[in-house]
């Protein structure tokens, strides 16, 4: 899929004294898992990290004319808790209530829900949570205005969906609350303890893709996560294989779009995991100096509007025909 502009070939920002690689707080190389560490995207709770010059280059870099848009993203996400109702609603059917969630979370404009039991590998190394289950959403990017990525065409319906997303969960987390039952809603616009793409996976909205993000079946990777965590007793969903990974080994178009060259054709031993992983290094500040990029996902195959059922089954049949030609 062809982007429409020219996008810049190089980073402007340059560190004189280059913090410590982000490869390196990531765990590239490392053969013994651990958590995940904190990166980019610092607040109050991650303090001062190694790239925050970057984050302040970055942040600054939206005109003026952006302001109030950002300033409502930040603001919807200020209210991830509150009261809980004092009369509880049992739950007797986890089953009715997941599919009960999951309507509500569409009603709120979620258009893909997942739902999973939290585990210790879904948040930063060293963080705890008091919640049980996590609800993974979903929600679809207007591809018309991405495939101007890198421009501030793009960064603005980046930057739109964002605040739906905040929105989103903070409404479900409320609705969940009038409940009786404890939920948190997780703004997207900072990084907190929980880490959205693995929860993602965990609740069956995709899988993850070369370029280190998620793919789903009905949207590809035109889309953004944002999670909310609960106590609420739901029936959960399993992760899927819809092909991901058949595509992506085979497949250069990402690798080939990436001005700075960071999307690599192998996987990497990322934490005692052998995965995909784009180098920190080089994507960030290209990232940060095109209002957060966004090249790899939209030129994806699998974003094009209405391919991806498709593509799933394709994708799938020709590895079944394959493994069964590969037993006679």
């Amino acid at each position: 899929m062809k982007l429409k502009h020219k996008v810049p070939e190089e980073s402007v920002f340059v560190y004189r004294e280059p913090p410590v690689s982000g490869n390196v707080i990531n765990g590239l190389g490392e053969t013994e898992p651990r958590g995940a560490s904190y990166v980019f995207h610092s607040n109050a709770k991650t303090g001062p990290l190694p790239w925050d010059r970057m984050q302040t280059y970055f942040r600054h870099s939206y005109p003026a004319s952006m302001l109030p848009a950002l300033i409502r993203n930040m603001w919807a996400g200020f209210r991830p808790q509150g009261k809980i109702a004092q009369q509880r609603r049992e739950v007797d059917s986890p089953a009715a209530m997941t599919a009960e969630i999951k309507d509500k979370a569409r009603a709120l404009g979620a258009a893909i829900v997942g739902i999973c039991e939290m585990r210790p590998d879904f948040l930063i190394e060293g963080a705890s949570s008091p919640y049980r289950y996590a609800i993974s959403l979903g929600l679809p990017m207007d591809q018309e205005k991405m495939l101007y990525a890198t421009s501030i065409k793009a960064g603005r319906e980046v930057i739109g969906v964002y605040y739906q997303c905040s929105r989103l969960t903070v409404d479900l987390a409320r609705h969940i609350r009038s409940l009786g039952w404890p939920a948190e809603g997780l703004p997207v616009n900072s990084s907190g303890e929980y880490l959205h793409i693995p929860i993602a996976i965990a609740a069956g909205l995709g899988e993850l893709g070369k370029h280190g993000s998620l793919i789903s079946r009905e949207y590809g990777s035109n889309f953004r996560l944002t999670t909310v965590v609960t106590d609420l007793p739901m029936s959960v969903d399993e992760p899927v294989d819809i092909g991901v990974e058949d595509l992506c080994a085979q497949c250069r178009v990402c690798t080939d779009a990436c001005p700075p060259n960071a999307i690599s054709d192998e996987k990497q031993m990322v934490r005692g995991t052998n995965k995909w992983y784009v180098d920190f290094d080089r994507c960030v500040p290209y990232f940060s100096d095109t209002y957060g990029c966004a090249i790899c996902l939209e030129v994806c195959p699998w974003s094009k509007p209405g391919r991806g059922p498709g593509l799933a089954e394709r994708l799938l049949t020709v590895r079944a025909r394959r493994v069964a030609a590969a037993k006679i």
